[in-house]
């Protein structure tokens, strides 16, 4: 993301200093476990960790012990739940077998999964990905950078292995594509799905949300792709398993 770059020597803002007890280290799960759905519930600045702390029979000042701030705790929230999606890679074998555009393909397709089975920790990606003040964000930034918690890189390396992938662009530059246009597609997919009115214009919804996804993948081939057109498959049913 833009000016990630940049940060990469600043020490993150929100880490443990020291390894934790084993029974600090479940106090601090269950913390974020009630945080995450709190935080789901009302969103980032609405939350109060003092709610928090009440909800869980504890005084507030032991949630700021563990994680320091409101801040902290919502960062441990956040790597929490995007370390739980899928990644690229975890696609069936048949599909990654049929190339590197078909895999985003699957995963595009299977957006909508993210309302029904995986709202909660879609909803604290959303929480940090747009509803965060700067400082946050950046260390949210940097965590996406450092970790690749969706495999982003190995993909593109699969891609490049595959030659469906230019070779003459940076390897850092196309997993920023990837990060950046699959996430707000998905955001876009997924609004679609939860306010169908917004898209009922032209044609049914899932007519117009396939239509759109193939627009994509084609405008993201000619981006970054050899030019050679992905092998076809037969496009298989939706599964409960799947990426943000």
């Amino acid at each position: 993301m833009p000016g990630i770059a940049s940060n990469r020597a600043t020490p993150p803002l929100y880490q443990r200093q020291v390894p934790t007890r084993p029974r600090s280290e479940a106090k601090r799960t269950r913390i974020i476990e009630a945080a995450t759905q709190h935080f789901a519930q009302h969103g980032y600045h609405a939350a109060r960790v003092g709610d928090i702390a009440i909800e869980l029979g504890i005084a507030k000042g032991s949630i700021f012990q563990h994680f320091g701030s409101k801040d902290g705790l919502f960062f441990e929230v956040y790597k929490r739940s995007v370390r739980s999606f899928a990644k690229y890679l975890d696609a069936p074998a048949e599909i990654r077998a049929a190339g590197f555009f078909e895999v985003l393909r699957y995963w595009l397709v299977r957006t909508e999964h993210l309302v029904h089975e995986d709202w909660i920790p879609y909803r604290i990606s959303l929480l940090g990905n747009y509803g965060t003040d700067f400082v946050l964000k950046r260390e949210i930034n940097r965590f996406l950078l450092s970790e690749d918690p969706y495999g982003t890189v190995s993909f593109v390396r699969f891609g490049l292995e595959r030659h469906e992938l230019r070779k003459d662009m940076d390897i850092e530059m196309v997993v920023s594509i990837i990060d950046w246009m699959v996430e707000r597609v998905q955001d876009a997919l997924l609004t679609a799905e939860l306010d169908p009115g917004l898209f009922r214009r032209q044609g049914e919804l899932t007519e117009k949300k396939e239509a759109r996804i193939q627009q994509f993948l084609d405008v993201l081939q000619r981006a970054i792709g050899t030019g050679a057109d992905p092998a076809p498959i037969a496009r298989p049913k939706a599964r409960g398993n799947h990426r943000r």
